[in-house]
């Protein structure tokens, strides 16, 4: 069976989504609708829906051809990706939680990363993984974790991580019809949240996918003091931190990374020389974490600016805890206005 062999069962456009969960849905039904040769499959995403409901309705609405269950072996789900991308076909497969993704990681290093450099560009991969990530939902152990880095340190990779639900619709949508891989990261904190996301020219609606380009960071809170930088869930963490100093006098700017590979160097470098101080917010561990990265290319590009050292705030240098300890170990809002406090040498 070929790719053009297949389409759509039919099915009236989705009211716009309310929650991230409803948005990535919406996604992934206009990407099967307007592309059959796109495939969506992964551990109980098809007759269930998936753990978190993200596929829920597209098994029924374009077939088990098109969107499916597949073992529980991530090593295979990402293997099969391949050999679909290599026989023309758009794959999206879903790794059920992060902590699950280590034993696909030799498919993801080795083959996704590799395969278009491999063979001279004759064996593009335009394959999108979705994995689930990151903590918030205080679940058991292997249920949460945050592998940015793993991911953003292989060459071949693409990797995204939204934020709130119009931006999670049109990054998805843009990983998807990109002809790289792209390791997309899906906030579970965010999944249920049906509170306004980021507003004004900066975050545009989801009617408009190709304002913000792939590799695009945004400023989703304007402010003149220092700037926090975060990704996924965190972003909105920033905002309330953001809050809670505006009522002390201190006015703070929130950048959204959103595109963790390519980093926006170029976006971070014009923030801070506005405000002089950063502070690099993310729930990996500190040691090696992307914070790292984001922070020297700060550095790199604002240096005749800072008028302090860039700060991190971070999850802590030990295994990510289950649900009970996640309070202790995720930055909390005290931690993040310490760092601020810092850059002003207090």
């Amino acid at each position: 069976m070929s790719p053009a062999a297949t389409g759509r069962t039919g099915a009236e456009a989705p009211a716009p989504p309310a929650t991230m969960r409803e948005a990535l849905n919406r996604a992934l039904d206009e990407a099967l609708a307007e592309d059959p040769a796109t495939l969506v499959f992964g551990e109980d995403v098809g007759r269930l829906g998936g753990v978190f409901r993200v596929t829920d309705g597209l098994q029924q609405r374009y077939g088990e051809h098109r969107v499916f269950d597949t073992p529980l072996a991530e090593a295979a789900i990402a293997g099969m990706a391949v050999g679909l991308a290599m026989n023309g076909w758009r794959p999206v497969p879903e790794l059920q939680f992060d902590g699950f993704a280590y034993p696909a990681l030799d498919q993801i290093v080795n083959q996704i990363a590799r395969m278009n450099y491999r063979s001279r560009g004759r064996a593009p991969m335009p394959v999108t993984v979705r994995v689930p990530s990151f903590g918030g939902i205080r679940a058991p152990e292997h249920h949460g974790e945050s592998l940015e880095a793993v991911f953003a340190h292989v060459p071949g990779l693409k990797v995204a991580a939204p934020s709130d639900a119009p931006d999670a619709y049109r990054m998805l949508l843009q990983s998807i019809r990109s002809d790289d891989p792209v390791v997309f990261l899906e906030p579970k904190a965010r999944y249920w949240d049906r509170g306004p996301g980021p507003s004004g020219p900066e975050a545009p609606g989801p009617e408009a996918p190709g304002e913000l380009p792939v590799g695009a960071s945004r400023v989703v809170r304007s402010g003149r003091h220092a700037t926090l930088v975060a990704w996924g869930a965190m972003v909105h963490r920033c905002l309330r931190a953001a809050e809670l100093a505006a009522e002390d006098g201190v006015d703070l700017e929130v950048v959204d990374l959103r595109w963790l590979k390519p980093i926006d160097a170029a976006g971070l470098a014009e923030s801070v020389r506005r405000t002089r101080r950063a502070v690099v917010v993310h729930e990996a561990p500190l040691t090696a974490g992307l914070g790292g990265e984001v922070s020297a290319l700060i550095t790199e590009g604002a240096f005749s600016r800072l008028a302090a050292p860039v700060q991190r705030v971070a999850g802590f240098d030990v295994p990510y805890p289950a649900g009970p300890l996640e309070p202790q170990y995720l930055p909390t809002l005290d931690r993040i206005l310490s760092a601020v406090q810092r850059t002003f040498g207090a």
